[in-house]
C-alpha cells in the first residue's frame, strides 16, 4: 500500500531509491491517482489499484459545537476555521494566513486554529501574523495533539482548510468526513478526489484571494448544512470494508498471475 511513491519534500536520490522498491514489489494499492501516476512514470508494469484511504473513525463521536469550544477554551461565539496536523512548508500555512487577512473576510466573525507540531521554524509563520496584523484572530495550538482531543478540534470547526501546495493525498480530510465537516482543498495532487467541489466543500487554486473567496462564500451562503448533508452521503464510499475489498481482489489478481 503505497501513500507517496516519492516524498513532498524533494531529496538527492528519492527516484533511485523508489526505483528500487517499485521493481521489488509485486502489485500496488495507491490512495490516489497521483499516486498511480506517480507509479507509472516508473514504467512499471505491475498492477494497480487505486482505492482511497477509509475514514478515520477511530476518534469518537461528533461532539456540539459549544462543547468542543468549552474543552479547548474557546470562545463560543466565534466561528472557527481548523488547519490540523504537522506544519510544513508544503502544506501552505502561509496562504491559509494570508487568505485569513484579506479584506473579503474583514467583516465576518472567525479566527483560524492552527493544531499541530511545527516541523520546521515557526518564526516565519509568527512573523507573517504580525505582519498581517491577524494577530488576535489566529491560535495556534502548536503541539502533539492527542487522540482523545481530535474530535473537539474537528466538531469546534465549521470548515477544515487545507491549503496544501503539493499533496497525493490527506488523512485530514477522511478525519473531517468522519465529522462530517466540510473541507476547503487546494487542487494540488490527488486533494481534489475526495472533494466534489461547491457540493462538500471547496477546490481552491493555490491564490490566497481565492480560498477567502471560499471561505465568504461558505459564510455568507450558509454553505454548512447543504455541505454536511452531502457528505452523510458521500462518506459511504470509504468504508473500511471497501479498502479491504480492494486489497483482496489485487491479491487474487495476482494469484492469477
Amino acid at each position: 500500500m503505497a501513500h507517496n511513491i516519492l516524498p513532498h519534500e524533494k531529496k538527492i536520490g528519492d527516484r533511485i531509491l523508489a526505483k528500487y522498491f517499485v521493481k521489488a514489489m509485486d502489485g500496488f494499492l495507491v490512495l490516489s491517482g497521483s499516486v498511480s501516476e506517480e507509479l507509472i512514470s516508473f514504467r512499471s508494469q505491475k498492477p494497480i489499484r487505486i482505492s482511497p484511504h477509509p475514514l478515520y473513525d477511530h476518534y469518537g463521536d461528533r461532539l456540539q459545537k459549544e462543547e468542543a469550544a468549552q474543552i479547548l477554551q474557546l470562545e463560543a461565539d466565534w466561528n472557527y476555521l481548523l488547519f490540523f496536523g504537522f506544519i510544513r512548508p508544503y502544506k501552505g500555512l502561509d496562504l491559509a494566513l494570508k487568505a485569513l487577512a484579506s479584506t473579503k473576510l474583514k467583516e465576518l466573525k472567525i479566527k483560524l486554529i492552527v493544531a499541530g507540531e511545527f516541523y520546521s521554524d515557526p518564526k516565519p509563520y509568527l512573523d507573517l501574523v504580525k505582519e498581517l496584523d491577524i494577530e488576535n484572530r489566529v491560535i495556534f495550538r502548536s503541539e502533539y495533539i492527542p487522540d482523545t482531543l481530535v474530535a473537539a478540534y474537528f466538531s469546534a470547526a465549521d470548515l477544515i482548510i487545507q491549503p496544501y501546495k503539493e499533496a497525493t493525498q490527506s488523512g485530514v480530510t477522511q478525519i473531517a468526513y468522519h465529522f462530517n465537516k466540510p473541507v476547503l482543498v487546494t487542487n494540488v495532487g490527488g486533494l481534489s478526489e475526495l472533494v466534489p467541489h461547491q457540493k462538500v466543500g471547496y477546490v481552491s487554486g493555490l491564490s490566497a484571494e481565492e480560498i477567502a473567496g471560499y471561505i465568504l462564500d461558505f459564510y455568507a451562503n450558509n454553505r454548512e448544512t447543504e455541505f454536511t448533508n452531502a457528505i452523510l452521503e458521500i462518506k459511504k464510499k470509504y468504508s473500511w470494508k471497501l479498502f479491504a475489498d480492494q486489497f483482496d481482489q489485487l491479491i487474487q489478481e495476482l494469484d492469477k498471475k
